[in-house]
């Protein structure tokens, strides 16, 4: 389960929220979360993990146990903290679906709400957010890299703890891949769940063949040998032996597992001694230390590997562990607002991001509009919630993964192929005109 208590936040966030009830600050504020540029090697990344927000703010409220803590630390007045036992999230979120592909500086998602409502939320709504998103980012990549190839998540133990080995498995899955190691996953979300066995059981054994044979009676379905722990061509030929018998009691071995040394030179190997026994049927499965790298070299390649399980540079998404992502504030009290930091500054008031697709289907760019504004192409912020409960239709895990599978299609190929290169991303005149009356009437009036 994953965790839901409003302590689970930044200090600031309270902090502020003291402030606000002391000058009475409750006015409607829309917040945006957006990524400022993309890591060096992304494209393109895919929104996730709206669902598990949705959920937290659905329920979220402050346990009595947790005031009661808050009031024995003495970090904050006690009258502010008799307030924070009826507060509730009221308002309303827009957002890129789960699945949808997106760019640098584009709000994926939007938040309207009284603003101690909003702005206690950010924490937590940006860990939710930022972390499925990096993960459905890397995954998609993989499921690039490896069209038509067999993908399972393998990387819980390496996730940096329980619940972003979950959450891994529920990205990875809504990018493209097939299955999951997870158990746990397998339960909460119905994703495909898949293993086979670890060297520890070989090596319980005195012989391979007694450990291949146990294994298949006892777990039959599905059945996958794991076969490099000593030497790989020489259990690919003791399965080559085992498998008429054993389908002869009904027992199929559906694959054999990799996970060592030269994945496409061994994979040659072992396909032509099953091929030659007639074990045609069997498919080879290869892990250990893949990324995207390896997997598109191992396609274009040609090796004879039929699927892939990826561990940990999925679960850590390694070569861009993070994002610059922010959640800012757009507009408060009726008013738009603007961050004019060095290098941080934000566009100002409530967007929209417009898509353009070129003739072939494909992407062809992005205007980021005002909300009011009327522009042509597909408006990719849609309703999620409002006045606090979600709203009917919200897509489900296998909608999610079908929208998914079609923004993969719809991306130039040069992104197709994980290349370098840009979605054009335009922002609208709307949006600059904004700005110029914000910068003008903020300049000082001019002394005679």
């Amino acid at each position: 389960m994953l965790e839901q208590s409003l302590l689970l936040t930044d200090l600031y966030e309270l902090a502020m929220l003291e402030a606000y009830a002391a000058h009475g600050m409750a006015g409607t504020a829309s917040f945006e979360l957006f990524v400022r540029k993309l890591p060096p090697t992304r494209g393109f990344l895919m929104a996730a993990g709206l669902e598990q927000l949705v959920g937290f703010l659905e329920t979220m409220r402050f346990m009595d146990e947790e005031i009661g803590w808050l009031r024995a630390s003495g970090m904050f007045s006690p009258g502010f903290l008799d307030g924070l036992a009826a507060l509730r999230f009221t308002g309303d979120v827009d957002a890129m679906p789960e699945g949808t592909v997106f760019f640098g500086d584009e709000p994926i998602l939007r938040v309207t709400a009284p603003l101690p409502e909003a702005q206690l939320i950010e924490t937590r709504l940006i860990n939710l957010m930022h972390f499925q998103t990096v993960i459905a980012s890397k995954a998609a990549r993989m499921v690039l890299a490896a069209p038509g190839r067999q993908l399972v998540d393998f990387g819980l133990r390496r996730a940096h703890g329980a619940e972003a080995g979950l959450l891994a498995a529920r990205a990875s899955y809504l990018a493209g891949f097939s299955a999951t190691a997870t158990v746990l996953a397998h339960r909460d979300f119905g994703i495909p769940v898949s293993g086979t066995m670890a060297h520890s059981f070989i090596q319980a054994h005195d012989d391979e063949a007694t450990a291949f044979e146990r294994f298949a009676r006892v777990r039959p379905k599905a059945l996958t040998l794991l076969i490099d722990t000593y030497d790989t061509e020489r259990a690919a030929a003791i399965v080559a032996r085992l498998a008429p018998r054993l389908a002869a009691e009904g027992i199929h071995v559906t694959a054999v597992r990799l996970d060592s040394g030269d994945l496409a030179a061994h994979a040659r190997r072992v396909r032509a001694i099953l091929d030659a026994a007639g074990q045609n049927g069997i498919r080879i499965f290869a892990s250990g230390g893949l990324d995207e790298g390896v997997l598109q070299r191992l396609v274009i390649d040609g090796a004879p590997i039929d699927g892939f399980g990826v561990g940990t540079s999925l679960t850590t998404s390694a070569d861009a562990p993070a994002l610059d992502c922010a959640y800012k504030l757009q507009e408060y009290a009726g008013r738009p607002r603007r961050k004019k930091s060095e290098g941080k500054a934000t566009w100002p008031g409530r967007k929209q991001v417009y898509r353009r697709y070129a003739a072939d289907g494909t992407i062809a760019g992005d205007v980021i509009a005002l909300a009011g504004e009327l522009m042509d192409g597909e408006a990719l912020l849609q309703p999620a919630m409002r006045a606090g409960r979600r709203v009917a239709g919200l897509p489900t895990l296998e909608q999610a993964r079908a929208c998914a599978a079609t923004a993969l299609t719809r991306l130039p190929d040069v992104l197709r192929r994980l290349g370098p290169g840009a979605v054009p991303v335009a922002i609208s005149q709307g949006i600059r005109d904004l700005v110029a009356r914000m910068d003008l009437a903020a300049q000082p009036d001019s002394v005679p």
